[in-house]
């Protein structure tokens, strides 16, 4: 708890001074506090050159943050997040102290000198940085460092967006990938502390004025599920151009990889005097959007331009977040699609605010699968409360259709093409990429679905497992009895106590022959009993038992027979 606190000063402290070098070097490059508020305007700095100055400033900026990032903190190049998700699964929760100020530093130059990125994915990993630096001085335990790098990462969400909340999902939804009372108290914790202090600083206002929302037809709700759909396409393909823009990049690209930021800011450089609106992360765009101040011809113009300018962004080296892009791309869509319907049901569309604010939180949802996030996150950084039904709706239905249309999130992809699974063991790992079938045991006997308590107490007692396998009176497979499920049922009154075995029988997670250990081994650690029924792909009938004895045999038959040293009849 002490820590937690701690690390939510700590990320409150980092988000000011990372929100102040953003907006100094804004000001230096562009001369504004935010060019995209007067996109198209000359630089105060350098009015000779007129608009055109955009050509030179991610230029300057990239011959700054290049050697920075390249000498000093690789990991610092990029969005950031999925550093911190890998760290956090397959390296401890281990993450060096100097990402901090690297990124701090770097994610800035490239936002002010035009870069179009966002804030979230370098306060992540600033905050994360911290948390796992006061956990290793602390000398924690591996779990408990990964709860302290969540902490960070709602720390710096919370501060830097006024957003609470959406900082505790964030953390526990896409950083650690499990909810827990524990993690749920120390990420609150942190965030609460860090939002203190960015309120302190910055003021508790709202990341949006919206006027008031009403859905006042139900028609409108067959509306806002369609934008849900069509705003996962859109967050789909926004991750496949952004991978596929830096895939070019790569390809392209033959020099050094510290000059690479400044080369390819030329190319930045024209998008941003076509499309001057891009510089930075553009909340002001966004607001306008919102607002209706913009056609529907250009709303999509502006769509397709963030998409570019962020891939080209990232693609070059630059350092920056893409949440914020996925809530402009989507504030963009959802303000053409409101327009639209607008002229097709003039009586019943409502305002096009509605549908750009819904948007903003389907396009993130279907690129990052992050519901519950996304819907926490929209609500805080517009703290507009009545548009709170159909943004759950398109939000769910933005997450179910990204899922169907790719197994990966703009996070998970990025590592997925370096060679990198998250839900697969570490690479060098002793353990987890044997299929389960190369070190199952021979299954247990099973207990027949009639026998009594008493019975299935005496024969699991004397099985020597914690759980074994039921079978109905055809011999077919229904699922597993643990000793802890007996237990309970016998220290229950009589009359409510179950009979038969087969009453308290439960299929557990699908564990299958052909399944990487790694996979089964998550279901293994989450089940009740010391063991699972290992099932046949093909007809789903058990084959063997995998137990936490099993798997570590696994470790024991991947070594290599030790050298002997030849006997004394080998000698004479």
């Amino acid at each position: 708890m002490v820590l937690a606190v701690v690390i939510g000063a700590g990320a409150g402290a980092g988000s000011i001074v990372f929100r102040w070098c953003i907006t100094t070097f804004t000001h230096l490059f562009s001369g504004h506090a935010d060019y995209a508020a007067d996109p198209g305007s000359g630089n105060a700095h350098v009015p000779w050159l007129g608009p055109c100055f955009v050509i030179l400033a991610p230029v300057a900026g990239g011959l700054l943050y290049g050697p920075l990032v390249q000498r000093f903190a690789k990991e610092a190049r990029g969005h950031g997040v999925p550093e911190v998700m890998l760290a956090v699964a397959q390296r401890g929760g281990r993450i060096s102290p100097k990402v901090a100020v690297v990124k701090t530093l770097a994610s800035a130059l490239t936002i002010g000198s035009g870069g179009s990125v966002g804030r979230e994915g370098p306060i992540v990993q600033i905050g994360s940085a911290l948390g796992s630096t006061l956990g290793h001085l602390a000398k924690v335990t591996e779990e408990r460092m990964r709860l302290l790098v969540a902490c960070g990462a709602a720390g710096g969400i919370a501060a830097t967006f006024n957003a609470p909340l959406a900082g505790v999902f964030f953390a526990m939804e896409l950083i650690l990938g499990t909810f827990s009372a524990e993690a749920f108290g120390a990420t609150v914790l942190a965030s609460v502390t860090a939002s203190v202090i960015g309120r302190a600083a910055f003021g508790d206002t709202a990341f949006l004025t919206l006027p008031d929302f009403h859905v006042d037809h139900l028609a409108q709700y067959g509306l806002f599920a369609l934008l849900g759909v069509i705003a996962a396409v859109v967050g789909v393909g926004f991750s496949r151009v952004l991978y596929l823009i830096e895939d070019a990049c790569d390809w392209a690209w033959r020099g050094p990889e510290w000059l690479r930021p400044a080369a390819g800011g030329l190319l930045l450089g024209l998008v941003l005097l076509v499309l001057p609106q891009m510089y930075g992360v553009g909340y002001p765009v966004l607001q306008k959007a919102t607002e209706g101040g913009y056609a529907l011809g250009f709303l999509l113009l502006l769509m397709l331009g963030k998409m570019l300018a962020t891939s080209l962004t990232i693609g070059i080296g630059g350092s920056g977040g893409v949440f914020a892009p996925s809530l402009f791309i989507g504030a963009m869509l959802g303000s053409a699609y409101g327009i639209g319907v607008g002229h097709l049901l003039p009586a019943s569309a409502g305002a096009v605010g509605a549908y750009a604010l819904v948007a903003m939180g389907a396009v993130f949802a279907g690129a990052a699968r992050a519901p519950i996030t996304a819907v926490v996150i929209l609500f805080e950084l517009t703290g507009e409360y009545s548009i709170i039904l159909p943004l759950m709706l398109a939000i769910v239905l933005a997450t179910a259709t990204g899922r169907l249309l790719t197994r990966d999130t703009i996070y998970t992809l990025k590592l997925r093409r370096r060679g990198i699974d998250l839900d697969g063991p570490a690479t060098g790992a002793p353990i987890g990429g044997q299929p389960v079938g190369a070190v199952m045991e021979p299954l247990p006997s099973a207990l027949a679905a009639a026998t009594s308590l008493a019975d299935a107490t005496d024969l699991l007692s004397l099985s020597g497992h914690g759980a074994l396998p039921v079978v109905d009176d055809a011999g077919e497979y229904v699922g597993v009895v643990t000793a802890q499920a007996l237990a309970e049922a016998l220290a229950e009154q009589p009359q409510a106590a179950p009979e038969r075995v087969g009453q308290l029988a439960e299929p557990p997670a699908t564990v299958t022959a052909d399944q990487p250990l790694a996979q089964a081994l998550h279901a293994l650690l989450s089940a009740a009993g010391t063991g699972l029924p290992v099932l046949d792909e093909a007809n789903g009938k058990p084959v063997g038992w995998l137990s936490h004895q099993s798997a570590l045999r696994a470790v024991h038959t991947s070594r290599p027979e030790p050298a002997r040293s030849p006997s004394r009849a080998a000698w004479a």
